[in-house]
């Protein structure tokens, strides 16, 4: 899969929450916001749940930030 490079203006309080959560997830910054973002596009039906473009990182569904009651 081809990455496309592009810069991204961020206030400094929200890239230090992703930062954070990145480490708490034990991944990189860009990895972290590459998850996020496809995460966000299958949830909204904007890609495919079993698209080919998806991040490596991709192994959690819900990180520990987002851990709560479970519906199951």
């Amino acid at each position: 899969m081809e990455k496309k490079k592009f810069v991204l203006r961020i206030d400094a309080s929200t890239m230090a929450a992703v930062e954070k959560w990145a480490a708490d997830e034990f991944r990189s910054v860009n990895g972290q916001l590459e998850w996020l973002i496809t995460k966000y596009l299958r949830e909204r039906g904007r890609m495919p749940p079993d698209s080919k473009e998806s991040p490596g990182h991709d192994q959690q569904e819900e990180g520990p930030a987002d851990a709560g009651p479970s519906s199951s």
